[in-house]
């Protein structure tokens, strides 16, 4: 795996330019080229009665490729070429269309927190997207709001790459996640591969079962490190017990992770969609950055 090509989609929300700063960091790692994409999605300018507001349209999308223009400046002494893309349609349609037409190795997203009724009863935007990408994809969070141990903290999110935490279940999308840490090399310092062992794994098991279970996930956590120092990055293994993704978090939080890379498992189709895997649920209430693996 490599990160030479990335695209990023934005809509211009607040701090969106200093995210997409900060992916410039994968220049130590290789990057060469970021496409900066707006998608505006073509039921904004329809009328009752079957009109459709072409000005408005032309203007916005005028207005886009003037900010990318000023984007484009801003980092223009970076060695990254930067181009643009701003079209009308479906957003994810044109997203993965044009990822697909660029030949990018990586989508950069950023993330809008659901509503309730949004988790219950559909998949929202960056859920789809995941799904349907055969592209790892970045959940950009440059500055979150967040409660832990009763406090309200917030955080900013600029050495996303730094210290990434890999959260694995030993799946082929966990091996690939693996594949997208090698790629960093040159812009991560520190490594954490973290595995948990799910209490619904242990529930009515006997205690030689579980000491089983412990003594071959640390076997694969020193493995998966192995692999990580000798292609020379520094790693450090952590197994835990309990609820996965709240033991992900709890892991980053305590281990000063700045970005959670996880495999798309796949795993549970109809649940994922109507109430989100743990990758997901990772996802969407982790303060960190996210990046989904397939």
């Amino acid at each position: 795996m490599k990160f030479e090509k990335i695209l990023f989609h934005t809509r211009f929300r607040e701090l969106a330019l200093n995210s997409f700063k900060s992916i410039l960091e994968l220049e130590k790692a290789g990057l060469k080229k970021i496409v900066l994409a707006h998608i505006i999605p073509r039921e904004d300018f329809l009328v009752p009665y079957g009109g459709y507001m072409k000005d408005k349209e032309e203007e916005l999308v005028e207005l886009a490729k003037i900010r990318f223009e000023e984007w484009r400046q801003t980092v223009a002494d970076h060695p990254t070429e930067i181009d643009f893309r701003v079209e009308v349609g479906s957003v994810n349609d044109k997203i993965l269309e044009i990822a697909q037409q660029e030949n990018v190795d990586l989508i950069v997203a950023g993330r809008k927190k659901r509503t309730l009724l949004e988790k219950i009863y559909v998949g929202s935007h960056i859920l789809d997207l995941v799904r349907r990408s055969p592209k790892p994809v970045l959940l950009s969070k440059y500055m979150v709001q967040f409660e832990w141990e009763g406090e309200s903290l917030t955080r900013t999110n600029d050495k996303v790459f730094s210290c990434p935490m890999l959260a694995t279940d030993w799946s082929e999308p966990s091996e690939n996640a693996l594949d997208a840490l090698l790629a960093m090399k040159g812009v991560t310092q520190r490594v954490i591969v973290a595995h948990n062992i799910d209490s619904k794994l242990t529930k009515n098991r006997s205690k030689t079962d579980i000491r089983g279970l412990e003594e071959e996930s640390r076997k694969r956590l020193e493995k998966y490190c192995d692999t990580l120092k000798k292609n020379g990055l520094t790693a450090e293994p952590h197994l835990s017990f309990g609820h996965t993704a709240t033991e992900i978090i709890r892991l980053s939080r305590e281990h000063r992770a700045t970005m959670i890379i996880l495999g798309r498992t796949g795993k549970d189709w109809f649940q994922e969609y109507w109430f989100g895997g743990v990758s997901h649920r990772v996802a969407e209430n982790s303060e960190l950055p996210v990046m989904l693996v397939p």
